[in-house]
């Protein structure tokens, strides 16, 4: 039920996802510094994480 407020709440969730394109491109710093192959695949996992969560809310809310 709190997911659905999240995504139905119009404020909150372009304050969300201002936040996970944040969070995105300072990954995308890191991974163009990273010293080790295992940091760059788990910056790039996160990465995915993320742009999952950009698409919860038509997963919430069903095709339309």
């Amino acid at each position: 039920m709190n997911l659905k407020q999240l995504v139905n709440d119009k404020e909150l969730w372009d304050d969300f996802l201002k936040y996970i394109d944040n969070t995105i491109s300072q990954h995308h710093k890191s991974m163009e510094q990273a010293d080790g192959e295992v940091s760059f695949y788990r910056m790039q996992g996160a990465i995915t994480a993320l742009r999952r969560l950009k698409h919860l809310k038509s997963e919430m809310n069903g095709p339309k």
